[in-house]
């Protein structure tokens, strides 16, 4: 059974950083694609950023030029680097791997002053 598990949310200012982590665990063979989602209140489940074990990456526009995401193909683990978070990046975010259709517990990121 396939497990992710994040860590590194919080509590942030506006402007402020933090660094969201996924670690995934269980039976893998090989992971192809792991990616960020976040769901705020009374929204809908939204793709933040994804990366493929080629190094491609997508993300959101909205985060674009503030949010990296990277990988460990070593040790199965993804991260968001968020910078200059802002009010409306409040949410709870999920790690999620589609090749096992495996989501997260979820992380709340709370941004404000």
């Amino acid at each position: 059974q396939v497990q992710a598990v994040e860590s590194g949310g919080g509590l942030v200012q506006p402007g402020g950083s933090l660094r969201l982590s996924c670690a995934a665990s269980g039976s893998i063979s090989s992971i192809s694609a792991m990616g960020w989602y976040r769901q705020a209140p009374g929204k809908l489940r939204e793709l933040v950023a994804r990366i493929f074990s080629s190094g491609i990456t997508n993300y959101a526009d909205s985060v674009k030029g503030r949010f990296t995401i990277s990988r460990d193909n070593a040790n199965n683990s993804v991260y968001l680097q968020m910078n200059t978070l802002k009010p409306e990046d409040t949410a709870v975010y999920y790690c999620y791997l589609p090749a096992y259709d495996v989501w997260g517990q979820g992380t709340q990121v709370t941004v404000s002053s």
